[in-house]
């Protein structure tokens, strides 16, 4: 199983834009939030990633950690930091596991189209951050 926290407030996903260019074709990009992000998480991914990447189906397990609003009552705020209220404002859990997901092509696996399995949650907490665990599937066993 390989795991690792990407320290910092998680970034979704953001909306493809649309460029021209010289010679006026359309191309679409990753918003410069998103761009940096990705780059952000290979980086800390890379230091878990096993020398070749994985070639086999895998399982991930990701938890988005958001800051707590500073307009949360203390009530909300303990049971917030107890696991019991959860964020359910934008950004979509979804986009918080693309934009995780993209980032680790080519740094843990090929592709992430091995990713048979996917569990994500959304929690709310003082230390905002994403904790990634990857555990590697073999002919339909797990492999630690």
């Amino acid at each position: 199983m390989i795991k690792f926290t990407v320290l910092g407030i998680p970034q979704a996903q953001g909306r493809p834009r649309a460029g021209k260019t010289r010679t006026g074709k359309t191309v679409l990009y990753d918003p410069a939030k998103s761009r940096d992000y990705k780059q952000y998480v290979r980086l800390v991914a890379s230091q878990h990633a096993p020398r070749n990447p994985i070639e086999h189906p895998v399982s991930v397990f990701i938890d988005v950690y958001r800051q707590i609003p500073s307009s949360m009552s203390k009530k909300r705020r303990r049971l917030a930091n107890a696991k019991i209220y959860r964020p359910i404002t934008k950004s979509d859990i979804d986009n918080y596991s693309k934009s995780i997901l993209d980032s680790l092509n080519g740094i843990l696996w090929k592709d992430d189209a091995q990713v048979v399995s996917l569990t994500a949650n959304k929690y709310y907490s003082d230390e905002p951050r994403i904790e990634v665990a990857v555990q590697i599937l073999e002919e339909g066993r797990d492999k630690d």
